[in-house]
């Protein structure tokens, strides 16, 4: 079966790049553009991974996390954050986060954490 995947940027350019990227393996099932999104599509759509940009508006990436693992979900999320966020990473990590990608993200890495993730 076909592991499903919300992505959430606040970048409209990011989230459909992450979803070009990961449609060739995952079944995307929604986006989100904010923290408070992020939650309200995760509630809706139970995907298996989440693809979490650590800055957005409303909610950060590290909130709308630690809401989602809050649940008791076994859905796994996965950072998208800049190269220069060391602390934002500690911090992601400490919320409950199961792996990270750089932005500029590169399809290979992208395809290859949420493949370990997922494992």
């Amino acid at each position: 079966m076909t592991a499903t995947v919300l992505v959430v940027d606040d970048s409209g350019f990011m989230r459909q790049m992450l979803t070009d990227i990961l449609e060739a393996e995952y079944e995307v099932v929604g986006t989100a553009s904010t923290g408070v999104e992020a939650v309200q599509q995760f509630e809706a759509k139970s995907p298996d991974v989440v693809t979490m940009d650590v800055m957005m508006p409303e909610k950060n990436g590290i909130e709308a996390t630690a809401d989602i693992k809050a649940t008791g979900t076994e859905t796994k999320v996965v950072m998208c954050t800049s190269v220069d966020q060391k602390e934002k990473m500690k911090e992601a990590v400490r919320a409950g986060a199961d792996g990270y990608v750089t932005k500029p993200v590169d399809e290979a890495d992208v395809l290859g954490e949420l493949s370990s993730v997922l494992d």
